[in-house]
């Protein structure tokens, strides 16, 4: 989140006249909380004597969500000490207990064997669909199946696979090219995070838009305005998870909610634009270009679907992006700082690439970026374990949190209530010895190699990366391709060390887990010439 706008946030709400109701709110809320722990503690041991033959039992409390708070800036930490201690455990809040487990039996009931009583659920909408509308990140029910349905066609088809592998490889022999001429010549410092980002961010535009974003190189105004104004809106509406006066503050149209709503505007403008001249170029006969209809973007593929309103294509195209841009960047940002931690890893990957590409120190580079098929990448078996290790130990999204829709009892033989909210903990799983063994902190992609040298992938709710169950990720060999993709073209020309070895690395606490301010690296050329 931008700490400049939390600031100003913070002083117009202090300066605001309202803040006296907001303080007492937060005040009572306060008080309710500390009044629901005592009558707790006070009425447990007669609970415990009248009810012996009772069947509902709850999990032990942890602590309360003001805990969370005191504990933000390192709260996945936080939440994996109380995961060490207890496999599932509730927070309690004046609204809700949270239920947070990292059980797989749990994880496996949640997400798949009783699938319909968690989902999203009305809070979840609530939060997220002014920016994110009525997409498949935000909903339930018959809206989820019917986007499930379509968007599970458009990913199987071989036409969108050959399209956005072609994408990928031009973007990131795009990137390695300004690594090769703005850094590693220069021996400059580089922001291989923000690079990352920009550079998916145009793959998953000219994927899902048709559109040439060319975010890396400047771009254009549009699309610069677009990018920025996406981003904070998307920071700002994360933190409206721990803003318990958000509805306040946008009903008053102050603070975060004024700056998101102008920031909103400059996002749909955007969006509708691009989908007007879709609309009309493939309602252009005379348009050559419409007459080939090649429709190998996301977008011109759903218009041709029936009954397709500009919102509804403005809701699936945006939570594409979101699922593609953020997610994939992450990964590869932590990928490099694990490869800078284990340099012997990284030079064990990139002989591999350049064995499965038969890439030699004078091939050309556009041959070589030709070179990387997806032959090639089938072939790099220890590559796809060094990224299905870091998404173990650094899942893009750390924490999935579902509401349960009517009592329950999971399989631990604990209950949950109606309006709970029940999360499972990726980050926390991936350091759990009793489900990865005593090295489960350790960065070890030989765990996903089998005996014969192939890559072993594990239950889906074991390794929670991607979700499990119907919800499962229908983009994870979508991601899987462009990130080794990416990972093969710049191992194959760089090779990456930290820019000062001892400047800690950490997260920064947000619904994704990007890197805080940034991965800096310096980048070496290998012998491979780019020129």
């Amino acid at each position: 989140m931008n700490m400049n706008l939390m600031d100003s946030s913070s002083s117009l709400f202090i300066n605001n006249p309202f803040s006296l109701v907001a303080t007492a709110l937060a005040v009572l809320l306060l008080t309710l909380l500390i009044l629901k722990i005592t009558l707790f503690s006070s009425s447990t041991s007669s609970e415990r004597k009248k009810s012996e033959n009772k069947k509902k039992k709850y999990h032990p409390i942890a602590g309360t969500i003001f805990n969370q708070l005191l504990n933000f800036k390192r709260l996945h930490h936080y939440m994996t000490d109380l995961a060490r201690e207890h496999k599932t455990y509730r927070l309690l809040s004046p609204f809700r207990s949270e239920v947070y487990t990292s059980d797989p039996a749990n994880v496996e009931y949640i997400l798949k064997t009783n699938f319909q009583n968690y989902g999203k659920g009305w809070h979840n909408y609530y939060i997220l669909s002014d920016l994110l509308g009525d997409g498949i990140f935000t909903v339930d029910g018959e809206k989820w199946r019917h986007q499930r349905k379509v968007s599970s066609y458009e990913f199987s088809t071989k036409v969108l696979r050959d399209f956005s592998s072609a994408v990928f490889r031009r973007n990131a022999a795009k990137l390695a090219r300004i690594i090769s001429d703005d850094y590693a010549k220069s021996n400059r410092t580089l922001d291989a995070q923000d690079l990352l980002m920009k550079s998916t961010l145009d793959s998953i535009f000219k994927v899902g838009f048709g559109v040439e974003l060319n975010s890396i190189c400047g771009g254009s105004n549009d699309g610069t305005r677009f990018a920025n104004a996406f981003n904070d809106s998307s920071a700002m509406t994360l933190w409206r998870y721990v803003d318990i006066f958000w509805v306040i503050k946008r009903f008053l149209n102050v603070g975060f909610e004024a700056k998101l709503k102008k920031n909103i505007k400059v996002v749909d403008d955007f969006i509708y634009k691009v989908i007007q001249s879709k609309i009309e170029q493939a309602s252009n006969p005379q348009d050559d270009s419409s007459s080939m209809m090649k429709k190998e973007d996301i977008l011109s593929r759903f218009l041709e679907l029936k009954d397709t309103d500009p919102r509804y294509l403005r809701d699936i195209t945006l939570n594409f992006l979101v699922a593609g841009r953020d997610t994939t960047a992450t990964t590869l940002s932590w990928f490099l700082y694990m490869l800078c931690k284990n340099p012997h890893t990284q030079e064990k990957i990139a002989k591999e690439v350049r064995e499965a590409t038969e890439a030699k120190d004078d091939t050309p580079f556009d041959k070589y970026v030709e070179s990387v098929t997806d032959e090639a990448l089938d072939k790099m078996h220890y590559l796809h374990a060094a990224l299905a290790e870091t998404l173990r130990l650094y899942p893009a999204v750390p924490v999935d949190a579902k509401i349960c829709f009517s009592d329950d009892t999971l399989p631990d033989g604990y209950s949950v209530r109606k309006g709970d909210m029940v999360a499972y903990q990726p980050y926390a799983m991936g350091r759990m010895k009793y489900i990865w063994g005593e090295d489960a902190e350790e960065f070890r992609p030989e765990r996903w190699i089998d005996q014969d040298g192939f890559f072993r992938g594990e239950s889906s709710f074991k390794f929670t990366a991607f979700q499990a169950g119907p919800r499962i990720c229908l983009g994870k060999e979508f991601a899987y391709r462009q990130m080794k993709i990416f990972a093969a073209i710049l191992l194959g020309c760089f090779s990456f060390k930290l820019a000062d070895e001892s400047k800690p690395v950490n997260y920064r606490t947000m619904l994704n887990l990007h890197i805080d301010d940034g991965l800096y690296l310096q980048a070496s050329h290998r012998s491979l010439i780019i020129n």
